[in-house]
């Protein structure tokens, strides 16, 4: 007899397990749990057949465990894959199988990844089956142009949009399959791939989402993307982290502005916004600063200055939170062209199962680089609602930047953040500057020419040089800090 309790919290382990494996780029543990999940899996949907009897068949029954409703596409090809797994020599079978996985049924998987990991479900995550190029749209505001005909309506608008590679990185999937499962009929089948399906992708993915460099992964989160960015051996740098103590209004406000400003220049409506936390953080310090007690005396969980979600995960480290426009990471994802499931002699469990491989191809990015901030929560304080005398900490005095950028200019020297003058030359008309603080609470001032223009906006050249001043003003109302970039308008 099965003990479904038992079986359930295997699988909870190996889940587990597979994550910290994938932020640990351990390949050997992660196959170990990977073989313990999917034996797990094996051992639930027998133990649910064999609990439902005569009933195993049963549509709505069927239903209400879970077990979806194929097309008759979907069955057909089920039917013709368990047939050829039955064959003496599966391996030959399958690679003559003149059948592709419908692609309804990995639409089913995106539907089960997006209820059941809320990082996915709020980014652009995209179905590409079958594509080798997608068509991006980088700059959702800009639907239309006026101005003159043909031509520079054309440039403009196709500035907003680009193409990516979506099958540049592979995610492999094991399916060991019992001669006892082929037993139980297609929709018991269709079941334990998806199953698999989705906690391969999800393991590989948001790990990749977050933290990839680029390098055959996708790019993540917390990487610099754009103009000017400079790209090592195919990996993209990291972000400087801004330091956090206070989740209060101002100092939210101050972060959301930056994202306020499209790479472009212009401004747009953050909305959708993600706070990702590492999940011991999220109880040690980010649950602490967004707890409120109520007048009747009970507590209000994950409350914000702004409307946000919060998001535990495995894949940030302690210490450090994303904060980001979640619909602004684009993630196409989809199955290899030819669709089939491959027998492979890798592996080998137990006797009486075969194991099995079935690819995918996926990619990701953030759309521009103000999309996401990497933040530094290491001294994030609890939320103080009590109405006592408190000894404020001393307000911070840096009043350096992080970063600063005047879109492809380069800067003379390469930015540091101890020195205050730069120059550099460009022959554009003009150039998006962008002037990140070192620390969240600190205010920054930007004149071109001793006129005040925002940060994140265009600044429009005139021939010759140009002076730009960036005073940060620290959180202590106190210090400050002007650095000066001295543009040749050529």
């Amino acid at each position: 007899m099965y003990n479904l309790e038992l079986i359930n919290q295997r699988i909870n382990d190996a889940r587990t397990a597979m994550q910290e494996a994938t932020k640990n780029s351990d390949e050997a543990a992660f196959a170990k749990a990977q073989q313990d999940m999917m034996q797990a899996l094996i051992e639930k949907l027998l133990a649910e057949h064999d609990d439902l009897g005569q009933q195993a068949n049963d549509i709505q029954v069927l239903a209400q465990r879970g077990v979806r409703q194929l097309t008759s596409q979907e069955k057909t090809y089920y039917q013709k894959v368990m047939d050829a797994m039955r064959s003496p020599n599966p391996k030959q079978a399958l690679t003559n199988l003149d059948a592709v996985m419908p692609t309804t049924v990995i639409d089913s998987v995106f539907e089960d990844l997006q209820q059941n990991h809320p990082l996915l479900s709020r980014i652009d995550f995209q179905n590409a089956s079958g594509l080798i190029e997608m068509i991006m749209n980088t700059d959702t505001t800009e639907l239309a142009v006026w101005g003159p005909l043909c031509g520079d309506i054309t440039k403009e608008l196709s500035s907003a949009f680009k193409k990516v590679n979506n099958t540049l990185y592979k995610l492999s999937a094991f399916l060991p399959v019992c001669k006892a499962m082929l037993d139980l009929g297609p929709e018991w089948l269709d079941r334990y791939v998806r199953t698999i399906l989705a906690e391969a992708l999800a393991c590989g993915l948001e790990n990749g989402i977050i933290n990839g460099d680029g390098s055959d992964a996708p790019i993540g989160m917390i990487r610099q993307v754009g103009e000017g960015v400079s790209v090592t051996g195919g990996k993209y740098p990291e972000k400087a982290a801004v330091k956090l103590t206070s989740i209060d209004p101002v100092t939210i406000g101050n972060l959301l502005s930056i994202m306020a400003m499209g790479p472009n220049g212009k401004t747009r409506i953050v909305n959708g916004v993600v706070f990702i936390v590492n999940g011991q953080d999220y109880y040690q310090k980010v649950m602490p600063a967004t707890t409120l007690r109520a007048p009747d005396g009970t507590y209000r969980n994950d409350v914000m200055p702004y409307p946000m979600t919060i998001i535990p995960t495995f894949a940030l480290p302690r210490g450090k939170a994303v904060m980001g426009i979640a619909a602004k990471y684009f993630a196409p994802v989809g199955m290899a062209k030819d669709g089939k499931i491959e027998y492979s002699d890798e592996y080998h469990f137990l006797e009486d199962e075969r194991l099995y491989l079935v690819k995918l191809y996926a990619n990701g990015m953030p759309k521009d680089n103000n999309a996401f901030l990497v933040l530094d929560i290491s001294d994030l304080r609890p939320a103080i609602y009590e109405v006592t005398q408190v000894t404020l900490p001393t307000p911070s005095s840096d009043a350096a930047l992080t970063s600063l950028s005047l879109g492809a200019a380069a800067l003379s020297p390469a930015f540091n953040a101890s020195t205050v003058a730069y120059t550099a030359a460009t022959t554009n008309t003009t150039n998006v500057i962008n002037a990140v603080p070192a620390d969240a609470g600190a205010k920054v001032d930007i004149t071109v020419g001793g006129k005040s223009v925002d940060n994140g906006s265009s600044i429009t050249w005139a021939d010759g040089s140009n002076t730009v001043e960036i005073t940060v003003t620290a959180e202590d109302g106190i210090t400050t800090k002007t650095y000066t970039v001295t543009v040749t308008k050529s």
